[in-house]
């Protein structure tokens, strides 16, 4: 009998298009294992699977695919070599990669009959989430949360986007905990996380949602100082790169800046005052290790004594500077990159935990494991064996219907701990009117060189051939261009970071005629050299923005609506107290403890 004959015999005609299928897998952790092993015994013709992590022993107990001998080792091709043997006629495609690096494109995206989510980050799901879109590829979005999970069809224009419902509103800490009365170990971590990281190689702590930057009359004298200390480290900053730049650092943010808190005699009445770490003594006491920081750093276990962490991180700040400087040496004149946190990133986990443990013990907090520190730092949650695998079989019963070209008889699925009733499912619901990500317009624009093509053009385009007025803005992952910002206009779009492949949002902001702006359009610009200098695609109807919710016409209520103006691309944000705030969670023999 053929090794397909049994898949043959339950799936009848479709087994054919799902021979012929080519499917993308993002994620080969708890679910992905379950899911990979699902795909390749059904029998899906070609699978890629992209995972930037590596295995690490936690993993063992969930994530069959992997063995002892496998631990360091990249999740996605040891998962590939792995399934390989389940069933030979699948082809299978691995990339130890980043789901956001640039060689995933759109087209790339485009080239997938179907996409399935097993992500373990709000960030990556919603990027996924946004390629799809912009590909018009149908998307299978799961996740699971300890005895609970959920199985998502996403088909655009047709059922409601990952974004379209959302999040529910997270905690966050305010800045005068974080950054000058910490008393708990997740306090350090998200000071290590979303200040120091980000002062020293990334987005600065005033763009993270993890703080609460409410100023009162309470606070307002620390902020005051905090400002000092950003300026000080500011000249801090300008030794990155040198032998000397890891010893500034620990100066000054564990000896000075815990010096100047310390002169806040009145802070310090009802709580332990902190210790400040004397440089000499931590390096003597490093200098006595026979472990080097990476060997150290190896070891995530174990709770690392004083002079290991600071061992840890010296050679984390040795590697991220080294990292930082070599994407500055090959960006243009006008990027300024950054590194981003990643608790799968070896080198921001490294300095993260090394830094917050360092700051525990000036605080005389308890310290924390590397692995502990990767669970807070990153928001995992335990995850459970038996719910991956159901989830995963979902994902593969819903992706029947999507194949099938049934997409109206695919489910919303939803797994909860009920004896009386394990699954729940509902009707995929029509995309939300107001989603900023998947009701708007979407468009192709090829260019010819990107390096001659300039962002004058690009506005010419949107007023010539779509019809736009003065009022418009032009947004990547920054203001490009708005009427009273025109200073790019010259600038080509490549000497401005857009590149193959790169959004760009245009919003309509006029009002004329008494009529609503249009909704946000979202250009997708390609580099086709072969052809003219510009070619746009075909754009769907902008369709005009839905009028505001008001009072209704009796209301009495004698609130005055909110208006807005933009603000510049040099322009701090006018109210800082109104960012959203992700939620800190801290894991306690295996409970979900939200911080306050």
């Amino acid at each position: 009998m053929a090794t397909d004959a049994y898949q043959q015999q339950a799936l009848g005609g479709l087994y054919d298009k799902i021979k012929q299928a080519r499917v993308l897998m993002v994620g080969a952790g708890g679910i992905g294992c379950e899911l990979l092993k699902n795909l390749t015994l059904t029998g899906f013709g070609e699978v890629h699977l992209v995972d930037l992590d590596t295995i690490d022993l936690s993993n063992l107990n969930r994530q069959f695919l992997f063995r002892n001998e496998h631990i360091k080792q990249s999740k996605a091709l040891v998962a590939k070599e792995t399934a390989s043997a389940f069933n030979p006629n699948v082809k299978l495609v691995a990339y130890h990669a980043n789901i956001k690096d640039s060689q995933f494109d759109i087209k790339w995206f485009k080239s997938f009959d179907l996409v399935f989510n097993a992500l373990d980050n709000l960030d990556a799901r919603r990027y996924v989430n946004r390629m799809c879109l912009a590909a018009d590829v149908p998307l299978i979005e799961s996740g699971t949360t300890g005895f609970n999970g959920q199985v998502q069809v996403i088909i655009k224009g047709k059922a409601e986007c990952y974004d379209c419902n959302p999040k529910e509103v997270p905690k966050s800490f305010p800045v005068c905990t974080i950054r000058s009365t910490p008393s708990q170990p997740i306090h350090c971590i998200v000071w290590a996380k979303s200040y120091l990281f980000g002062q020293l190689f990334g987005q600065d702590e005033d763009e993270s949602p993890e703080v609460d930057h409410t100023v009162n009359a309470e606070n307002a004298k620390e902020i005051a100082n905090l400002l000092v200390e950003v300026q000080e480290l500011n000249k801090v900053k300008e030794t990155l790169g040198t032998a000397a730049f890891a010893e500034n650092v620990f100066r000054k943010v564990y000896k000075v800046d815990i010096d100047r808190l310390l002169s806040m005699e009145e802070a310090w009445e009802h709580k332990k005052k902190p210790v400040p770490a004397e440089y000499e003594a931590v390096k003597a006491a490093r200098d006595e290790l026979t472990t080097p920081g990476p060997a150290v750093a190896a070891n995530d276990q174990a709770v690392w004594s004083l002079a290991e962490n600071y061992a840890v991180f010296e050679d984390a700040v040795g590697r991220l500077s080294a990292r930082l400087l070599a994407l500055r040496a090959a960006a243009g004149a006008d990027e300024a990159p950054v590194l981003e946190f990643d608790k799968d990133d070896e080198d921001t986990l490294d300095f993260v935990v090394a830094a917050a443990n360092l700051r525990s013990h000036v605080f005389d907090i308890a310290c924390k494991s590397k692995f502990e520190i990767k669970q807070m730092a990153g928001n995992i949650i335990p995850a459970i064996a038996t719910t991956n695998a159901i989830v995963a079989g979902l994902c593969v019963l819903e992706s029947f219907k999507v194949l099938a070209g049934k997409p109206d008889e695919a489910r919303f699925v939803f797994l909860s701990r009920q004896p009386e009733r394990l699954l729940v499912s509902e009707p995929l619901q029509a995309p939300n009117t107001a989603c900023e990500v998947c009701s708007i317009a979407r468009a192709f624009l090829d260019v010819a060189d990107l390096t001659a093509f300039t962002l004058g053009d690009l506005v010419d385009v949107l007023r010539t051939d779509l019809g736009y007025g003065e009022e418009i803005s032009v947004i990547t992952s920054r203001l490009l261009y708005d009427v009273e910002y025109d200073d790019n206009l010259d600038k080509s779009l490549a000497a401005l970071g857009v590149a193959d492949s790169s959004f760009v949002t245009v919003i309509d902001e006029d009002e004329a005629d008494g009529l609503r702006p249009r909704v946000n359009l979202e250009l997708v610009l390609l580099a086709a050299p072969d052809g003219p200098k510009y070619r746009l695609g075909d754009v769907p109807e902008i369709a005009r923005k839905p009028a505001p919710a008001g009072p209704p016409a009796d209301s009495d209520s004698d609130i005055e609506p909110v208006t807005g103006t933009k603000r510049k691309a040099d322009e701090p944000p006018a109210d800082d107290a109104k960012r959203p705030r992700l939620e800190i969670v801290e894991i306690v023999d295996d409970e979900t403890i939200e911080i306050d």
